[in-house]
């Protein structure tokens, strides 16, 4: 029972430092890592050094996925690629079902480019043919942000989910997380999409924050700052090219081998490493460089990319460190024990990440920290085997979503951006990443029944 107080004393000191006392995850995780090492009477000598080679073991590989895809996003951003990734999906299907063509352009935009960030750029798109269909802003907003979620969360070369999978050991099997991710997000967009429908015909007056209600007019004045759009096949490419090759590598690396063994598997096995795959997708994305001089501009794109990772990194690598210090304790073992005896298997990923998630606010620490602390616990959760893990990332995705509230930032941006009070975002908003989650954790719970 001793082993299981450390523990929670461990997760609260987290919550703590980070939601109050307003410390970095980094070094909160960091903390945690070293509290731990001496709260299991780990031997001295060896707290710095299991602190340090396991920062290092999850960044060596996952740390230059994490830094591609994000100078990626970056590109697709300042190109204005996202724009063109919602015109190409409004000309698809047209403005019949309003909702779920938001919902379905955030989705697809945010697998390259950060939620918080697509909300921003696409806000007066939203705004636009909000007015011209003459919806409720509040369901077209929801419909948006709940869209840009559920990709954030569960799909790589998206960050978050890109560390909880290094976390796991999956960092050689990410075709597997897309592949899964891409069904398990699409559920949960939908769920979004549904909660959105509540606000469709309801008149909910919104605030006065200084901020103009975008028309058609405005939108095409911030689509014109953009000057010539990337086409279709430009702005999609770089983000699904490298996903696309991912899913054959994994597809050829199955023990049924079923490309066989020769040329064609050396090639596919080769492209399909993420590291590879993303650096195709970056040099695809270069092509979306459209200044006189291309390379200070990918100059300055790398930079705002690799500053934009660096936290992330910095997480990711702290994570890895509590990780394996706990890994190195006897908490397995007798967590295992309890939680087998419990029957809760899938469902504890969720339930701890969403409590982290909830009280913190940062969907990545989530991630990062609840992959990290569950990794030794696989094998007693009857989640050791390769599937076992992809959907344990998928649990501690949907309890990463669960819920979005005041002290996430994503939740500020779609209020401030939406004209919402706040009692009108938490109805909309977090009412509506507590339906994904629950609706993530069922899918994922069903999937398990299949394919475990």
């Amino acid at each position: 029972m001793g082993l299981v107080l450390i523990l929670v004393a461990l997760i609260a000191f987290i919550v703590l430092a980070t939601a109050r006392l307003k410390l970095h995850p980094f070094l909160a995780l960091l903390a945690a890592a070293l509290l731990a090492g001496f709260a299991y009477q780990v031997p001295t000598m060896e707290i710095v050094k299991t602190i340090t080679g396991g920062f290092g073991g999850i960044l060596g590989y996952i740390g230059i996925v994490i830094v591609l895809g994000t100078i990626i996003g970056v590109i697709l951003e300042r190109s204005g690629a996202a724009i063109t990734m919602a015109e190409t999906v409004i000309k698809l299907l047209g403005e019949r079902f309003p909702t779920l063509t938001m919902s379905i352009i955030g989705y697809l935009v945010s697998i390259p480019v950060f939620c918080d960030s697509g909300y921003v750029i696409l806000n007066s798109l939203k705004n636009a043919l909000a007015a011209r269909m003459k919806i409720s802003v509040i369901a077209m907003s929801v419909a948006l942000a709940t869209g840009l979620y559920a990709s954030h969360t569960f799909v790589p070369p998206t960050p978050g989910p890109i560390a909880a999978a290094g976390n796991l050991g999956l960092e050689n099997n990410l075709g597997l997380v897309i592949l899964v991710g891409l069904v398990v997000s699409m559920v949960t967009a939908l769920a979004g999409m549904l909660w959105a429908n509540r606000f469709i015909g309801k008149d909910i007056p919104l605030e006065d924050n200084g901020a103009q209600v975008m028309d058609a007019e405005d939108y095409a004045q911030i689509r014109a700052k953009y000057g010539v759009l990337p086409s279709p096949a430009k702005a999609f490419a770089p983000i699904f090219l490298p996903i696309g090759l991912i899913c054959l590598g994994t597809l050829a690396n199955l023990p049924a081998k079923p490309v066989g063994e020769g040329f064609l598997y050396t090639l596919l096995a080769f492209l399909g490493q993420p590291v590879v795959a993303l650096a195709v997708g970056l040099g695809l994305a270069c092509t979306l460089l459209r200044s006189d001089n291309k390379r200070e501009e990918f100059h300055e794109r790398v930079v705002e990319g690799i500053q934009a990772a660096a936290p992330i990194l910095l997480i990711t690598g702290a994570g890895g460190a509590f990780g394996a210090m706990l890994k190195i304790t006897p908490l397995g073992d007798y967590l295992g024990a309890t939680l087998s005896a419990l029957g809760i298997g899938i469902f504890m990923p969720f339930i701890v990440s969403a409590a982290l998630k909830s009280a913190q606010g940062s969907t990545t620490v989530a991630l990062v920290t609840t992959s990290a602390l569950v990794a030794p616990l696989l094998g007693q959760l009857g989640l050791d085997s390769e599937m076992g893990r992809v959907l344990c990332v998928m649990a501690i995705g949907a309890g990463a979503m669960t819920v979005s509230h005041a002290n996430d930032s994503f939740f500020w941006v779609v209020t401030q951006f939406s004209r919402m009070s706040v009692g009108t975002a938490y109805k909309a908003q977090t009412m509506g990443t507590l339906m994904q989650g629950l609706a993530g954790i069922i899918t994922v719970w069903l999937l398990s029944l299949v394919l475990l």
